[in-house]
């Protein structure tokens, strides 16, 4: 897919729980300014007529007419029909809500709203961390190389995506990647997401410490902290993270036994990487236990930390050797070494959201 040289616009909308952003995109680029309203997620009719204000205000910063409207919405949703039912931090959509085809009926152009985890591996898989892992081992001489990938925010909530050999995998019922229900490795009454978010380092920290949650800093605070270049109790906040790393690492095992591709990690406490990725990555590269005492790896290929420069550097090299076929004087280049790579977002979290959600557009567009 070259995005760059596609001359079509796709007006987009980033959906906060305070304020939507509007702005107009070509190219993967925008092309209008941004404009910024009132979400008014407590009153349904308040929020649709600033939508419908917001892309009215784009539309006519652009310079020429939009093909496309694509944006991520919260859910629960049925995404493939517009429909957006009860949500949480926009309370005025109850019982579903059929904004897709209200907004098809105003702007008289096709509507594409999708899950915001979706949307942001599909950019990274689009213009971001896939084709970044990829150009690497290209780099290095390395024949292999990788079509999927799944990636999960961590900030107020802890969601996912997969995209599969390039195409979007959503589910049956817009569910797939919903990592946030997975089980809590450190407390199975509860689900992953209360162990990797903004919330559960707080919880973390206050408990370890005695600080009432609602006085705990916020992550990128704590984050200060376990460097020890803010006050505060490090060995603390470095448990926090690493209790992250965890529940976050154990749930993305669950993930990538089935799914067998990169990872890629966004949201707002990805920033803190370097306290929470070893554990992850330690996690992922665990041992199961049998019941003689033999031990295998809870994932069947070794999962490298490509935020390690030694690391990503065995990674890249492979086992690269030269095969000779059978009966004949042909050769091949062969990597034996089966392996999955995890690290961050190269795109920036609302960038990749942005992307994907253009990219989805122009491929539905056709």
């Amino acid at each position: 897919m070259n995005l760059e040289s596609d001359s079509r616009i796709v007006m987009t909308l980033d959906a906060g729980g305070t304020n939507f952003r509007f702005a107009g995109v070509r190219g993967g680029k925008p092309v209008t300014e941004t404009v910024a309203l009132p979400s008014n997620g407590d009153d349904l009719q308040k929020c649709l007529a600033n939508l419908v204000e917001g892309f009215t205000k784009v539309k006519a910063l652009c310079p020429e007419a939009p093909s496309a409207i694509s944006f991520a919405f919260p859910g629960p949703a049925d995404y493939p029909h517009g429909i957006i039912g009860d949500l949480g931090n926009l309370p005025g959509f109850r019982g579903g809500v059929a904004l897709g085809p209200m907004l098809e009926e105003k702007f008289g152009i096709p509507v594409f709203i999708n899950n915001d985890g979706d949307l942001f591996v599909y950019g990274e898989a689009i213009g971001g961390f896939l084709p970044y892992v990829n150009g690497l081992l290209e780099k290095a001489g390395s024949p292999k190389r990788y079509s999927n990938l799944f990636g999960v925010t961590m900030g107020t909530g802890f969601g996912g995506g997969i995209v599969r050999n390039g195409e979007l995998f959503t589910g049956d019922n817009s569910m797939a990647g919903e990592v946030w229900l997975l089980r809590n490795k450190l407390d199975p009454g509860m689900n992953a997401e209360e162990g990797c978010c903004i919330r559960a380092v707080r919880r973390a920290y206050s408990k370890q410490t005695g600080i009432p949650f609602d006085e705990v800093p916020e992550p990128k605070d704590l984050f200060d902290i376990g460097n020890g270049t803010k006050p505060g109790d490090q060995a603390a906040a470095i448990e926090a993270f690493r209790r992250l790393g965890e529940v976050a690492g154990d749930a993305m095992g669950n993930a990538l036994t089935l799914i067998d591709g990169l990872a890629v990690i966004g949201g707002g406490v990805s920033g803190a990487w370097p306290l929470f990725l070893p554990s992850l990555v330690g996690e992922l590269n665990s041992n199961y236990t049998g019941p003689n005492g033999n031990t295998y790896r809870r994932i069947a290929s070794p999962v490298f930390n490509l935020e390690d420069a030694a690391q990503l550097d065995t990674f890249l090299k492979g086992d690269k050797k030269t095969i000779q076929v059978p009966g004949s004087d042909k050769t091949l280049d062969y990597d034996p070494l089966q392996r999955l790579g995890i690290g961050m977002s190269r795109l920036g979290t609302s960038e990749a959201v942005a992307l994907g959600a253009y990219a989805f557009a122009v491929h539905e567009l056709g």
